[in-house]
């Protein structure tokens, strides 16, 4: 399913299912969607995309993450099309009712990638190097750029709709105009004047998927604390959504370490 997903090929879930459930003794509907739920927390931990109609759940047994390790980084063809699909371009996608694209938030995951690490350990390394492919995503520049320019466009049919013309003229591209570098992509106001800073995170895939930040991003979150607001496209390409967290990422997010800066003792 996954595969089919990537590649824009339908599939169907329930069919998937009522296959599995014929295998399966003694084993609900319900359950065997919660498992395809684990799944999809196994492979967001492991670096993969997920299916967006199974949200990420956890809890599950160390057995699921070794099999699920195992399979995806023995598979060179999964591989080959989690890579294509991560590295194509974008173009902001056509959209009527841009302003109907926002969603709350997702809710929290309180929950650890239990045995993906062990799992990658002693399955991953040794098949294929494991590639964190929701980092190569985030490192497209051409799906970033897109995501961006939507945000741009929504900014200003959002203070038209306030009444805001004048300001909505004054939504500035500050990636683009100023470069790299500031902690957010986008200058944007309040209805009242006040300025809105905008980071953008764009990703083709589902909600609940991580995203990436710069320790700089973070450090102006917190400094402009009252102005920071972090804007979360997905699944950008087929239907593009959005959500925003306002303030200090420190706040809003729970932050981890997956890179160091080391230097020889």
């Amino acid at each position: 399913m996954l595969t089919k997903e990537l590649k824009g090929e339908p599939y169907s879930k329930t069919a998937h299912r009522n296959a599995l459930a014929a295998q399966l003794e003694d084993r609900s509907d319900g359950s065997i969607e919660r498992k395809h739920q684990n799944i999809s927390a196994v492979l967001i931990a492991v670096g993969y995309p997920y299916i967006p109609g199974y949200k990420p759940l956890g809890n599950y047994q160390r057995l699921l993450a070794d099999v699920v390790v195992e399979r995806v980084t023995a598979d060179q063809h999964l591989a080959g099309i989690v890579s294509a699909a991560v590295s194509k371009p974008a173009t902001p996608p056509p959209i009527k009712g841009i302003l109907d694209s926002v969603e709350p938030p997702p809710e929290g995951t309180p929950f650890s990638y239990f045995g993906v690490s062990e799992a990658l350990a002693s399955h991953g390394q040794h098949i294929n190097p494991h590639v964190d492919y929701l980092e190569r995503e985030a490192q497209n520049r051409s799906l970033g750029r897109a995501g961006e320019e939507f945000v741009v466009a929504f900014e200003r049919a959002r203070l038209i709709q306030v009444g805001e013309a004048a300001l909505a003229e004054k939504v500035e591209h500050v990636a683009v105009t100023k470069g790299d570098g500031y902690g957010f992509d986008i200058r944007s106001f309040e209805s009242n004047g006040r300025d809105r800073v905008i980071e953008v995170k764009t990703t083709a895939y589902g909600k609940q998927t991580p995203f990436f930040v710069t320790r700089n991003e973070v450090s102006v979150s917190k400094v402009r604390e009252g102005e920071y607001h972090l804007y979360r496209l997905f699944v950008f390409r087929d239907n593009p959504r959005l959500y925003w967290l306002k303030g200090s990422l420190e706040q809003t997010c729970t932050l981890e370490s997956v890179q160091f800066s080391a230097r020889p003792r």
